[in-house]
């Protein structure tokens, strides 16, 4: 007697077991069929009982080992593709990062051109500028002086409008590399390698010098 067959002699003895007389009140015995009672939940695949007990072991045991053989190659490439993914994803945080920076400078760039959009006619008018404050200097009683003053306030306020300011350093500051041009050393009361005095003063428009105070410094 096959293993099958034995399961199934043991599944009637259950059946047989079974007594009727205890049912509950509320049950209908005679509509009780014992077929269904007994270990129909628990009944095996036939179709699979039946595979395997005409497979040869070794062919089963290739087959499962290559059915792990398959799932450990899909996980892999589940974990690769993953990984990729990751990449990918990096990546485009990178290239993000990137655009912002890249869009902040060209909006940088795009505010200080249009600060300096008239940076070429300011730099000629500058000449113009120093003109008028010679004309003040050299005589403090002419009759034009006034009209000599308003115009250099109209000039100052156009100027100031398109961000120009005046480098005007005071005698005894540092000299600064980037906005001062010494024209020579000579002898003041002002510290050795401090500024003496201004010969020109100088401008910038936009945070750019447009052109560099001429200084004297003070011999060392």
């Amino acid at each position: 007697m096959t293993e099958q067959d034995a399961s199934a002699a043991d599944a009637a003895a259950d059946a047989e077991d079974v007594d009727l007389e205890d049912a509950p009140d509320d049950v209908d015995a005679d509509a009780i069929d014992l077929d269904d009672v007994t270990g129909a939940e628990d009944a095996p695949d036939d179709e699979l009982v039946e595979r395997v007990a005409e497979s040869d072991p070794e062919d089963i045991a290739r087959e499962l080992a290559a059915l792990r053989t398959r799932t450990d190659a899909l996980e892999s490439e589940v974990a690769d593709l993953k990984a990729e993914a990751d990449e990918l994803e990096d990546k485009l945080k990178r290239k993000q990062a990137e655009f912002q920076n890249y869009k902040k400078r060209m909006d940088k760039r795009r505010e200080e051109e249009k600060q300096r959009a008239t940076e070429d006619l300011v730099t000629r008018v500058l000449d113009v500028r120093d003109n008028l404050e010679r004309a003040l200097d050299q005589d403090e009683d002419a009759e034009i002086r006034s009209g000599v003053e308003s115009t250099l306030r109209q000039l100052d306020d156009v100027l100031a409008a398109e961000n120009v300011e005046v480098i005007d350093p005071d005698p005894g500051e540092d000299v600064d590399p980037t906005q001062h041009q010494v024209l020579a050393n000579v002898e003041s009361d002002e510290d050795p390698g401090a500024i003496a005095d201004v010969h020109r003063p100088g401008y910038e428009m936009a945070e750019k010098v447009l052109r560099e105070a001429q200084v004297t410094v003070s011999e060392e």
